[in-house]
């Protein structure tokens, strides 16, 4: 009886915890649970611009009558993609206007991010409805602004990575400890045999003939700066250490073999696109890992507002917001640019096949330009302290 007594109690005391973890998420005093339920809109909006794009010829009938769909083809396709962009946008880029400068908990601007979400559900699909309302030149200059607002997505997402693998570095070289050490050594030296393996098998991979110019110029090119990045780093008056840039290799080489794998099939040097033509399994598996990848990356990006503050000196309380709430939504607003962006193949004229996404010359060149300026912008986080020392130096002497 006793045991019984107390699985009820404890069955009890889990009820009152979920009515009460509900009461706060209406009344709008959960931020934390708030950011999950804007990463799932953020997925359907994601799935509703694939769909359009690869099944929105089920629903001609229905979308002659939308006054923006002339003949229908301005609504399906890459229109149909960045209809829905925009519309993903509109709603995220308002709630970063509504919730921008909110500091402290339990304050207007709170609530409304964490609560109200009849209103915003209503607001969203609102939102959604507007775009394919509207003429094909809206749809084609938005289309357009995406390509900026894009590259601002993938600037912010490479200054969070960077900053991360900063942070981690700072971390384990902040132990002196001989054991933690030999990690940073083994984690340092995973990296490179890692990005060695990587070098070898696009090589293998994606230039199998001398013919194979332009791939061997990316492939060799990732080699070089993984080599200069190292350099840098192990100069003395730098002394980064051999982790950061063993890391920041793995991530140039992954953006190299993404920017290869991004054209187009019909290619003699890249055989891995002629393979994946055919739409199998496989290819399904691919397309679904890369969407869930992407919406990761967006969520991840958007509650690392730290590493974009100026002051780090503030101290914080208890009733300061967890995440930058204006922040967030921002980056999410130019992740919803860069959705579209990859499902076109960053082309507005471009027609993608089934389950396929980013892939054009238009997408294998903005990843490995993003590529380049990664290296760039983590050169100059070891150089610029340097050259701002030196500086004061001479200006104090």
């Amino acid at each position: 009886m006793e045991s019984l007594n107390g699985v009820e109690m404890e069955s009890g005391s889990a009820k009152l915890q979920f009515k009460s973890w509900l009461s706060q998420f209406r009344n709008g005093s959960n931020p934390w649970m708030a950011r999950y339920v804007y990463g799932f809109m953020f997925l359907i909006a994601n799935l509703l611009a694939w769909a359009v794009r690869d099944y929105g010829g089920n629903v001609l009938t229905e979308m002659e009558r939308l006054k923006g769909c002339h003949g229908v083809k301005d609504c399906l396709g890459a229109q149909g993609v960045l209809r829905v962009s925009l519309a993903c946008f509109m709603f995220y880029f308002t709630m970063f206007l509504s919730t921008a400068g909110a500091s402290k908990l339990k304050e207007p601007r709170d609530s409304w991010q964490s609560g109200w979400w009849s209103a915003k559900i209503v607001l969203w699909v609102t939102f959604i409805i507007i775009p394919f309302l509207l003429p094909a030149a809206i749809i084609q200059l938005y289309g357009e602004i995406a390509h900026f607002g894009a590259g601002v997505f993938l600037l912010i997402q490479l200054i969070s990575i960077i900053s991360f693998i900063t942070w981690l570095n700072d971390c384990c070289q902040s132990s002196k400890s001989e054991r933690c050490q030999i990690h940073i050594m083994l984690l340092a030296t995973t990296a490179y045999v890692l990005c060695l393996t990587g070098i070898i098998l696009m090589y293998i991979w994606y230039a199998p003939e001398p013919s194979c110019l332009l791939n061997i110029f990316f492939i060799t090119w990732t080699l070089v700066l993984l080599q200069l990045m190292t350099s840098v780093s192990l100069h003395p008056k730098v002394n980064a250490g051999i982790l950061t840039p063993g890391l920041m290799g793995l991530y140039i080489v992954f953006i190299c073999w993404f920017a290869i794998r991004s054209e187009p099939s019909g290619e003699s040097c890249n055989k891995k696109a002629e393979a994946s033509n055919k739409t199998d399994w496989l290819t399904i598996i691919s397309f679904v890992i890369a969407v869930l990848a992407m919406v990761i990356a967006t969520f991840s990006t958007g509650i690392d507002s730290k590493c974009f503050q100026f002051r780090k000196d503030e101290t914080e309380s208890e009733d300061d917001v967890p995440y930058g709430y204006g922040f967030f939504h921002f980056v999410f607003a130019t992740g919803a640019m860069y959705f579209a962006m990859l499902l076109i193949g960053w082309n507005t004229h471009q027609s993608m096949k089934k389950f396929t996404i980013d892939v054009g010359w238009a997408s294998t060149w903005v990843r490995i330009v993003n590529e380049w300026i990664a290296v760039c912008v983590y050169l100059w986080m070891l150089v610029a302290p340097i050259i701002w020392k030196s500086r004061q130096t001479a200006e104090s002497a």
